[in-house]
């Protein structure tokens, strides 16, 4: 008996540790690095897909062109969310502190990191691939007038921040299970949903090959339409699952790779 209370005991530790790891201000510079580091990568496939789709005609469809940001972000989540917690994604980090699980001062940090990552992976992805970034950006579809792309964007993005808040540990996207659950999530969205909208459901995605190729017509479609669904799956996780905030909010809310695990008999 007393093996396994020391066995429930380490696992409770590993799991308080993580918590407080995210949470101290010190390690912000390496949380900061690992944002800029994941959304640059996702950038650069999201936007560079159809960009060597232009560059090399019958390369890259447009089903390889959705898939690789779902496998790359996949891939981003399993290497580096527990250092940062792999928002990726403006609409994500707001959707996490307005759940209460991500404090709001540190908001500004991430979005202004993904925003900036994602312009350099577009410039890096226009002077490599010798194409406009604009190629690899998100615009209405010739049948989707911009209100409409607005509207699609925001019901993605309730899908995506919705699959979010269930797999994840507090504010952070971290294990298999979050990993194949956003990142097939995704992939799906863009099957279907890429002709009419882009399917990007992320503002600085949109931003990056937006700015650096010159066309920001639409760009408010994407930007409100992510953080309105974002806001919106915050709303359902609350009737699905209660409130957030706080340690046993958030894992009552969005439950943990590491749970608080109780000996038998205890309350």
């Amino acid at each position: 008996m007393s093996t396994s209370n020391a066995l429930l005991d380490d696992l409770n530790r590993e799991a308080q540790s993580t918590v407080y790891n995210f949470a101290d201000p010190k390690q912000e510079w390496r949380r900061l690095f690992s944002e800029f580091l994941g959304t640059f990568f996702l950038v650069i496939v999201a936007a560079g897909a159809p960009m060597v789709a232009v560059a090399y005609p019958g390369t890259v469809t447009l089903a390889a062109a959705v898939v690789a940001p779902g496998v790359m972000v996949m891939s981003i989540i399993m290497f580096m969310g527990k250092v940062s917690g792999a928002h990726l994604n403006p609409a994500v980090s707001i959707a996490f502190a307005l759940r209460g699980d991500f404090p709001w001062r540190r908001v500004p940090g991430y979005v202004v990191t993904q925003f900036a990552a994602a312009i350099a992976a577009a410039a890096v992805a226009q002077w490599l691939i010798g194409v406009s970034a604009s190629a690899g950006g998100s615009y209405p579809g010739s049948r989707t007038a911009p209100w409409e792309a607005f509207l699609i964007e925001a019901i993605l993005t309730l899908g995506l921040v919705s699959v979010i808040l269930g797999t994840a540990s507090g504010a952070q996207s971290i294990g298999i299970i979050a990993a194949i659950g956003v990142g097939g999530y995704i992939a799906l969205a863009g099957l279907w949903a890429a002709p009419l909208s882009g399917a990007s459901m992320n503002p600085a995605r949109t931003l990056g090959p937006d700015l650096v190729g010159a066309d920001l017509s639409s760009y408010w479609a994407y930007l409100l339409g992510p953080v309105v669904g974002g806001a919106a799956a915050v709303l359902a996780a609350a009737v699905l699952r209660g409130r957030g905030g706080g340690r046993d909010g958030s894992l009552a809310a969005q439950g943990s790779i590491f749970p608080v695990i109780r000996r038998p008999g205890q309350k």
